[in-house]
């Protein structure tokens, strides 16, 4: 693209939407912000996105009004909670934006809208913009398909204090991973959490273990324990910036895409699981 993409940042307040408004401004050439949202109670409300990230003003205020927010960009990118879902899906809906999400924790309904909404645009929707949790993902789903459930499969993962979910969107489309490549659902096969005499572990399901403490900012490990041997495939985020790269990159792909449901497989140019 000879001109500069133009962004819409939603949650443009929170950790990563900063490090989203950071990177954005750092490539001029490439990436142009051209609107900003963040919460009502949020305290930089009003101000302007640049200065709050410490890389000058860039002439666009923090705002409640994803519909504003989205007016003028080629390309959103939502980094908000599932309760902003609604007005930001309703925002990109009417202008035809094309859609990057990382929300976690939506809804089965939520989800469903979403997919109905890429028929008419572009999105990619991820739980994870990391290139190499992607390709995690896609070897987790291999070594499931290869190994039998003679081989038990967990799932670690570890994140910083504030974290409000558990387990994370990466975890769970961890487990959905190694559930697809055994033929299974996730629903039917997880172990969510183990307590008290909770009975010797059933061959075939996939537990989940959730560390929060600190400042980790991300790691996932998935294990195949087999009696003789075990398979550990680990994933360690050291910079929420590569997950705001990663989204990005995603920006520049479903922009010149036709409409419909992507995901970072098909930014990344993988083929899709059969």
């Amino acid at each position: 693209m000879s001109t500069p993409l133009k962004v819409a940042v939603l949650g443009a307040g929170g950790r990563m939407g900063r490090t989203l408004v950071g990177l954005i401004a750092a490539a001029p050439e490439r990436y142009r912000l051209v609107g900003a949202t963040t919460g009502p109670d949020d305290p930089a409300l009003g101000q302007d996105a640049g200065s709050i990230v410490g890389v000058g003003e860039l002439d666009v205020a923090l705002g409640t009004d994803a519909s504003a927010a989205v007016a003028g960009a080629h390309v959103a990118i939502d980094f908000t909670l599932p309760a902003a879902f609604d007005a930001n899906l309703a925002a990109v809906g009417a202008t035809g934006t094309a859609l990057v999400i990382g929300v976690t924790g939506l809804t089965a309904d939520q989800l469903e809208r979403l997919g109905t909404h890429a028929r008419t645009a572009p999105v990619v929707y991820t739980r994870n913009f990391s290139p190499g949790v992607t390709m995690l993902t896609e070897l987790a789903r291999l070594a499931a398909r290869a190994l039998d459930t003679d081989y038990d499969a967990e799932i670690v993962e570890a994140h910083h204090r504030r974290k409000i979910d558990a387990p994370s969107g990466t975890a769970l489309a961890l487990g959905e991973a190694v559930a697809a490549g055994r033929g299974g659902a996730l629903e039917s096969l997880a172990d969510w959490a183990r307590h008290g005499e909770c009975g010797a572990r059933e061959p075939g399901r996939i537990g989940f273990a959730v560390v929060r403490g600190g400042g980790i900012v991300g790691e996932h490990t998935v294990m195949f324990a087999g009696d003789e041997e075990r398979l550990e495939l680990t994933h360690r985020a050291a910079d929420r910036a590569v997950f705001a790269r990663g989204a990005l990159r995603a920006a520049a792909w479903v922009g010149e895409r036709a409409p419909g449901l992507y995901d970072m497989r098909d930014v990344l140019g993988l083929p899709r699981a059969g």
